[in-house]
């Protein structure tokens, strides 16, 4: 079927002024997925996954400016926890503020320094999930990545990293357009935590792609920076073998537009895949969770825990499937979504899915959207509490399901305050 007409206009705007890498071990990817992207076309809101999010600030060729936001009075995140920084200004990698790769125990390299290599490990990641994450559902701002992204990191593990490799994210100009490509590989009992902080630039647009071996565990905490103009599309693509671990969890305080997408595929037996986030959004915000978990092995587990607390007109939106493939017996698949919702103003737009072929599962899903607990907040106010901090006191209980999936207790304390941080800062 031919593209229509609209779509091949905003492509070709939207690609001219960026040049296709040539040559190297990723030439045949990249090359693979332009011709995927030129099939698909970028998203429009006429699209199904689209429908709730208008795309147009991501694809159109002029990158919208977003001022850059004053932290000088408050800590960047995760700066406690003792790990190897890897930084990232508008895109472009800063030795000078970076931490020695080695320290982290993992083998790390970066995709624009050995992108022009003929040969690399990365080779049989670069690409391939994200090819396979785009059915059933077209994602074509991770093409769009695939093809153009000259930078990122590429990380290995083949045992216990000796400690968490961070992937900090800074934004200086206003009119910075950031796309990058990570590729994580964890052989076979291997065990990584990743952390992202950071604004990263006026628009980005990353994905990460992560294949973790048999035994394997994958930890992943980001916080999406406070920078209120930006607009981000993120994809994570994650491919687990049996007895495989994969947990994600991500903060989101403000920003004009959020997307992240999550494309799970639990292939080996045993393998356990959580996905988790927290957004808080006050006025123009609005942000957008897009989840695809595929079970295909048996007895695996799945559960996908997202919490928005929404405030003068924020709006939040969730979009979460679980497919369970012939022959995938004893999964157990769980799924919520639910918003708090701070004024009448504020909106949640869900889109929860089960698709089971499998006749011995335990799925669940759920949504809910409403407003604070007004016998609750009396029962706190009659012992004494304030009113604004028992609204605080409330919407950090809402939320904390969702923090409760990170293991590490420093880093969970981490997140929650930043939160507190928050609100204290939009109290009403």
């Amino acid at each position: 079927m031919a593209l229509p007409q609209a779509k091949q206009d905003v492509l070709a705007a939207r690609i001219a002024g960026l040049s296709l890498p040539q040559g190297g071990w990723a030439g045949a990817a990249r090359a693979d997925a332009l011709a995927r992207l030129s099939a698909m076309g970028l998203p429009v809101k006429r699209d199904e996954y689209w429908r709730y999010t208008d795309p147009t600030s991501l694809t159109t060729p002029d990158t919208p400016h977003a001022a850059v936001f004053d932290a000088r009075d408050e800590p960047p995140a995760f700066d406690g926890i003792d790990r190897v920084r890897l930084v990232f200004v508008d895109g472009v990698f800063d030795p000078a503020q970076s931490d020695d790769p080695a320290a982290a125990g993992v083998e790390i390299d970066r995709l624009a320094a050995v992108a022009d290599r003929d040969i690399h490990w990365a080779q049989s990641l670069y690409g391939v999930l994200e090819a396979r994450g785009q059915n059933p559902v077209q994602r074509p701002l991770a093409a769009l990545n695939t093809a153009f992204a000259t930078d990122g990191v590429l990380i290995r593990a083949t045992g216990k990293a000796a400690k968490p490799v961070a992937l900090v994210y800074i934004h200086r100009d206003e009119g910075s357009d950031a796309i990058l490509h990570h590729c994580i590989k964890l052989e076979a009992g291997a065990e990584v935590t990743i952390l992202e902080n950071g604004p990263a630039a006026a628009r980005f647009t990353k994905v990460m792609e992560v294949e973790v071996a048999d035994g394997a565990r994958f930890h992943h905490i980001r916080t999406q920076g406070r920078d209120h103009e930006r607009r981000a599309a993120t994809h994570i693509f994650a491919r687990l073998g049996a007895g495989a671990l994969f947990k994600s969890f991500t903060l989101t305080a403000n920003g004009v537009l959020t997307r992240n997408d999550a494309v799970i595929e639990l292939l080996g037996d045993d393998a356990v895949a959580h996905v988790a986030g927290a957004a808080v959004g006050d006025g123009n915000f609005h942000h957008d969770d897009t989840v695809f978990i595929t079970h295909a092995g048996l007895r695996c587990e799945s559960r996908q825990v997202f919490k928005k607390v929404l405030k003068n007109g924020a709006v939040g939106v969730f979009q979460g499937k679980i497919l369970v493939k012939p022959g995938a017996q004893k999964t157990d698949g769980y799924q919520i979504s639910q918003s708090l919702l701070l004024d009448e103003d504020s909106q949640f737009l869900a889109k929860p899915e089960l698709e089971i072929y499998a006749d011995d599962v335990k799925c669940s899903h759920g949504s809910t959207s409403g407003a604070i607990d007004e016998t609750a907040l009396f029962y706190l106010r009659s012992r004494g509490v304030p009113e604004r901090m028992a609204q605080s006191l409330m919407v950090l209980a809402f939320l904390a399901e969702s923090i409760a999936e990170i293991e590490d207790e420093a880093i969970a304390e981490d997140i929650r305050s930043r939160l507190e941080g928050w609100l204290a800062r939009h109290e009403r």
